[in-house]
């Protein structure tokens, strides 16, 4: 997620406020994998980062 950001030249704060978080560091913590995406929230999340819901998982061995 945060490779895919970085190509699309978004900051942290530009998908916490399309994300509908309260701040760039509540979305970092998600990014980092402290906090775990909702499955509702994946749709948006893929929206914002033109790409596809399955590009969230590891479909072969990581």
């Amino acid at each position: 997620m945060k490779q895919r950001r970085q190509i699309l030249n978004k900051t942290l704060q530009d998908v916490a406020v399309l994300m509908g978080m309260k701040n760039a560091s509540t979305y970092m913590k998600y990014e980092n994998g402290t906090y775990s995406f909702k499955a509702d929230q994946l749709p948006l999340l893929a929206r914002i980062l033109d790409c596809e819901i399955l590009d969230f998982f590891c479909l072969k061995s990581c």
